[in-house]
């Protein structure tokens, strides 16, 4: 009987079975195909630039301190430790804003008003100076 049995089962017809290993083998040679096809249709056209080239800074000279103003009390003010009076701030900007890279640190004391703070960075921009800092540490007086 067991002769039998196997002999029924050999002779039946057998089922078609679609194998998927080879078929994704395929679609991933054809993807790949398709990709290399249309990145060879696309010409990379380009504009030739000609870039600046980087020189080195020029040592040679140190960099120029700025001018401190400092603003302290009853309108006193101090350019470089020197005491003026607030009506020479304004002549003195105009001629340092003459000179190559004014730069400017405006500062003041415990003492200092705000409005000639105010007044002081006012009569900065007057001079057409852009390089401006305000100092916010604390600095005594003619310092």
């Amino acid at each position: 009987m067991a002769g039998a049995g196997s002999a029924a089962k050999s002779s039946g017809p057998k089922k078609a079975r679609i194998e998927i290993i080879p078929l994704i083998d395929v679609v991933f040679f054809l993807l790949a195909t398709f990709v290399l096809f249309t990145l060879s249709l696309n010409k990379i056209e380009s504009i030739p630039i000609n870039l600046p080239k980087a020189t080195p800074p020029d040592n040679s000279k140190p960099p120029e301190e700025p001018v401190i103003i400092q603003v302290s009390d009853a309108d006193s003010v101090f350019w470089n430790r020197e005491p003026i009076s607030m009506s020479e701030v304004t002549p003195r900007l105009l001629q340092y804003a003459q000179t190559t890279g004014p730069k400017v640190l405006v500062t003041g004391d415990e003492r200092a008003k705000f409005g000639s703070l105010v007044m002081v960075l006012d009569k900065v921009r007057e001079a057409q100076i852009e390089q401006v800092s305000i100092e916010t540490i604390y600095r005594g007086t003619g310092r």
